[in-house]
């Protein structure tokens, strides 16, 4: 079993305060595969200091030293790409080659973002009116990250505190803890001065408030569930500091009649079955205007019974299992409400999937005929759990799709160009993916309402972690 019972802090990899052991298990075996420690507030206090003391060296080096550092990162996260997949694939389940195609790359596509957005960054302005404006960078980080797709969010919150000048602590999921232990390598190797970036596992309610609430920590940026995100808001509250949160989701997908069926069907079940379901921005709520909804629904059916469930270290397009048994548990929970709730179940189920009888392993499951006031098509439930919803015109389509306290993601699926402008228009969500195509790196990542604030990747990215700084001049 690996020992990664250290914390990263100050430059050096250091025993905790206090130990205070987890196993780190195999969401396909169930079984231990490295021990982490737990840490303390006591941890946080070090580990803050560092880089309360980096600070002030590192907020003066220039944008073409920081942009070296970037690029001695990115090129030795190269280097150790597959190292970076078998280990989220090992520890989160997501399948060897969903880890290699997409959990991985992310560490590459948006750090390059950043690089990017980083040359063309302006951090001094003149105004109109003759005023200078300095981009300056905000301070001390407080970043914690999620299991979901942990190396997007690493990178996504580390790479900007890096590239903008700041320094930052970084406490990440501890069901997924060794992708960020490897990154801690990874920047180590890189030559970042001691203290810009340490590591501290940990817990939400201990070592996650501890951060929150620092008073030297000047920015706290959090991915993970809204319910957390508002503790993290609260915690962050009686210091003032700045907080970005990028939290849940419901997405609705609006499928039109002058659609490609085939095609953006079988695209959209696809879509949500994707790492298991387990994305914040998943297509959940399939919308199907009515004159075509009993030919989607059977594309649906069938293309979700050709969905096949499989082990995660073999290569394939299988979906994995979740990645605890809490997590199990809870969508277990909501398939059995949406069956209760009377939504009419093609595909899946409840219980786990013939022959995966180890594992946290889920039926991938489609409801058809689903009211959008039921449990399965107002929570997040963040499996491979599909809601099927039939409208009649746009105005309809439109109002059920707004009907959430989210706003991540949005999907429209249309012939229909102007449609497609017109309708996203009126979606209150933060991004809107048209007729399949993808997030692209360096593009901002975030929503509206209760999916949080801020955004994420790219100038817009990097813009979170700067405070602006206006000079009146005579």
């Amino acid at each position: 079993m690996i020992d990664r019972r250290k914390f990263y802090i100050n430059g050096e990899w250091v025993a905790p305060l206090a130990m205070n052991d987890r196993q780190v298990l195999n969401p396909a075996t169930e079984q231990p595969i490295a021990v982490i420690s737990m840490g303390t507030a006591a941890d946080i206090d070090r580990a803050v200091a560092a880089a309360k003391t980096a600070f002030v060296p590192y907020s003066r080096t220039s944008v073409e030293e920081r942009l070296a550092l970037l690029e001695a990162l990115l090129s030795i996260y190269k280097r150790r790409y597959e190292e970076m997949a078998q280990t989220i694939t090992l520890e989160l389940g997501a399948p060897i080659s969903m880890s290699r195609e997409q959990q991985a790359d992310v560490g590459v596509g948006h750090l390059q973002g950043y690089i990017d957005a980083l040359k063309r960054l302006s951090m001094r302005e003149v105004l109109p009116n003759g005023d200078v404006v300095l981009r300056e960078p905000v301070g001390v980080c407080g970043l914690i990250t999620p299991w979901n797709w942990p190396i997007n969010q690493i990178v996504l919150k580390v790479g900007a505190a890096l590239a903008t000048g700041c320094t930052c602590v970084l406490k990440p999921s501890e069901l997924t803890p060794l992708n960020a232990m490897l990154y801690a390598e990874m920047i180590e190797e890189a030559g970042f001065p001691a203290g810009v970036f340490n590591l501290v596992n940990g817990d939400g309610p201990d070592t996650g408030a501890a951060l929150s609430r620092h008073r030297d920590v000047d920015m706290m940026s959090f991915t993970g569930s809204t319910r957390a995100g508002i503790a993290v808001s609260k915690d962050a509250a009686d210091t003032v500091k700045r907080v970005t949160l990028e939290l849940g989701g419901k997405s609705p997908n609006i499928l039109f009649e002058d659609a490609d069926l085939e095609d953006r069907v079988a695209g959209s079940v696809l879509e949500c079955f994707n790492n298991s379901g387990q994305s914040c921005d998943a297509p959940t709520r399939l919308l199907v205007q009515r004159s075509v909804y009993d030919r989607a629904v059977e594309i649906a059916r069938r293309v979700g019974e050709e969905v096949k469930v499989g082990n995660p270290a073999e290569e394939g397009p299988h979906v994995g299992p979740l990645v605890s048994d809490v997590q199990y548990g809870r969508v277990q929970a909501l398939i059995e409400a949406g069956i209760a709730e009377g939504a009419r179940l093609l595909v899946g189920g409840a219980g786990k999937p013939e022959g995966f009888e180890t594992g946290y392993f889920v039926r991938p499951t489609i409801f058809a005929d689903v009211d959008n006031t039921m449990r399965i098509a107002r929570e997040e439930v963040f499996g491979p759990v599909l809601a099927i919803i039939p409208f009649d015109g746009e105005e309809e389509a439109i109002e059920i799709a707004n009907d959430t306290e989210y706003g991540l993601a949005a999907y429209i699926q249309t012939g229909d160009p102007a449609r497609a402008e017109r309708v996203a228009s009126r979606l209150r969500a933060g991004m809107v993916h048209i007729n399949g195509a993808p997030h692209r790196y360096g593009s901002p990542f975030g929503g509206y309402k209760q999916s949080g604030n801020g955004r994420e990747g790219g100038r817009f990215g990097l813009e979170d972690f700067l405070e602006i700084k206006t000079l009146h001049r005579p």
